[in-house]
C-alpha cells in the first residue's frame, strides 16, 4: 500500500475541519490560539504535498515562508494573551468581550 496524494489532502482536510470547529466551539484564548495553528499546519501539510506530487520547491519554500511568519505570530499572539490575562485576570473568550476596562 502506497501513500498517495488523497492520503496527504484527506489528513489536511480533517486536520483542518478539526481546527476550524476547535475555533468556533471553544471559549478558552489559548485553545481558540492553538486551533488556529493547527489550521495553518494543515494548509502546510496540504501545500507539501502538491508540491511532491507536482515535483517541484514552489510548495515547499511557500512553508519556509509560512513557518518563519507562523513563529513571529506566536511570540507577538502569547504576549497578546498574557497581557489580556494580567490586566483581565482571565483567558475566557465570554469575559473579555467586551472593550471597556
Amino acid at each position: 500500500m502506497t501513500v498517495g496524494l488523497n492520503h496527504y489532502l484527506l489528513l489536511s482536510a480533517l486536520l483542518f475541519a478539526i481546527g476550524f470547529f476547535g475555533v468556533l466551539l471553544r471559549k478558552n484564548t489559548l485553545v481558540i490560539y492553538m486551533c488556529l495553528e493547527l489550521m495553518l499546519v494543515a494548509a502546510t501539510v496540504a501545500l507539501v504535498a502538491f508540491s511532491r506530487y507536482n515535483n517541484t520547491m514552489a510548495g515547499n519554500v511557500f512553508v519556509f515562508f509560512i513557518l518563519t511568519v507562523a513563529a513571529a505570530e506566536v511570540a507577538v499572539g502569547l504576549a497578546i494573551i498574557v497581557a489580556l490575562f494580567r490586566r483581565r485576570q482571565t483567558i475566557q473568550v465570554e469575559d473579555l468581550n467586551a472593550l471597556k476596562n
